[in-house]
């Protein structure tokens, strides 16, 4: 039978990443920090980093015979107790790696995976990571068994190593067959719930993950929602009536995006993303604070691309700015000349947006009566077009 993942209770890792032809040192770099932040979200404790250069991963033992045997003498010498590779490793690559280092080995999907379980609090998240376990392990069954294969030598060595496969594979194959069908149930209740809500206009929080979503989403709805310096800190979609001005409308926070997310996790979690797909504007919240706050913005638009909402009305919402500005101005700088690069900042963004950003500090509350005067703009145009004949909106 297949195990229930738990969490990884404070492990010692080391993490690995590879540069290639396409991912140079600094991109590598940037996603072995952010491979740390989620290791450290997910309880391991990060205690050296490794990088390599190839051309391509190598098939066997994804960053060659000669750094393995580097970090493998490196996890016998600190005792360390877990390998964490920051791209997906095969069935194969993960069992040859295992045999080397001594430890347990995962890459990023399986970490993601892992937080995603810990995570999950109600029966619906439960039930979508669950299946997106099952997806991931799947093609990787015949690598991970491949040490029943050797056993023994001859004429029916494989018998029993190939009857685990394939025991296995059926209990899989069943279990994911099982859990789709419950998700189809939960997805027509959510529907239902959805349908249920009327006509109001919906507005939908995106982002990547751990950029201030659920802090924004409690100072517009003034209510309390849960909000965590860590990645993924909610993976359920969160949605309150709010009402400016005598004019409701749906707020919805939404779970966080990040790079290299598992595609089977964004199929499993197709119900909780309907919210996104189904609102009629988007308030993309992005960390300007971040180093590479671009990069994110790109994996957010790529993923609104691969759900098919790209295409609808997107506001974006430059957060922490009190972050940014003590990131990047110096103590020292002359106030006119600071505000003469905040105007700059301001404009480039309005270029590139076609106005339609706004800079911000939630826990601060900088500019936040400002926020709400826009959305509330935004919503009573997008009831004018959805309801002309109507003077008011509720």
């Amino acid at each position: 039978m297949i195990e229930q993942k738990t969490s990884l209770n404070e492990e010692q890792a080391v993490l690995i990443g590879l540069v290639h032809q396409k991912q140079t040192e600094t991109q590598t770099t940037e996603y072995l920090s952010e491979l740390a932040f989620l290791a450290e979200t997910a309880g391991a404790v990060t205690r050296k980093t490794f990088m390599q250069k190839l051309p391509h991963p190598d098939s066997k033992t994804f960053v060659g015979k000669g750094k393995l045997q580097e970090i493998a003498e490196y996890i016998k010498a600190k005792g360390i107790n877990l390998a964490i590779f920051d791209d997906e490793l095969t069935g194969s690559q993960i069992n040859n790696i295992t045999e080397v280092l001594g430890v347990k080995t995962i890459d990023r999907s399986d970490l993601i995976l892992d937080i995603f379980a810990s995570r999950a609090k109600t029966a619906q998240a439960k039930v979508q990571v669950e299946l997106a376990q099952y997806q991931y392990l799947l093609p990787r069954l015949k690598g991970m068994w491949k040490h029943l294969e050797r056993q023994g030598g001859g004429i029916g060595s494989r018998g029993p190593g190939e009857t685990e496969i394939e025991t296995d594979r059926r209990i899989i194959k069943e279990k994911i067959s099982l859990l789709r069908k419950r998700l189809g149930e939960i997805d027509k209740q959510a529907f239902t719930q959805r349908k249920e809500r009327g006509e109001y206009i919906r507005i939908a929080l995106v982002g990547y993950t751990n950029v201030g979503k659920s802090t924004i989403m409690s100072v517009l709805s003034k209510a309390d929602v849960f909000a965590e310096n860590k990645l993924f800190a909610t993976l359920e979609t969160t949605t309150r009536k709010v009402v400016y001005e005598q004019t409701p409308f749906l707020l919805s926070d939404t779970v966080g995006f990040i790079r290299k997310l598992p595609h089977h996790l964004v199929e499993s979690f197709k119900t909780t993303l309907d919210e996104v797909r189904e609102a009629d504007c988007l308030l993309h919240v992005v960390d300007i604070s971040h180093p590479t706050y671009e990069d994110q913005m790109g994996v957010v638009n790529k993923t609104l691309q691969e759900i098919g909402a790209f295409d609808k009305p997107i506001f974006t919402i430059f957060n922490k700015m009190d972050l940014y500005e003590q990131k990047v101005f110096d103590p020292w700088l002359d106030d006119e000349v600071k505000q003469d690069l905040l105007q700059q900042l301001s404009d480039r963004w309005n270029h590139e947006t076609n106005n339609s950003c706004i800079f911000i500090s939630a826990t601060e509350r900088m500019n936040i009566d400002g926020l709400r005067q826009t959305i509330l703009d935004k919503v009573k145009k997008l009831y004018e077009e959805r309801y002309p004949y109507l003077t008011k909106f509720y």
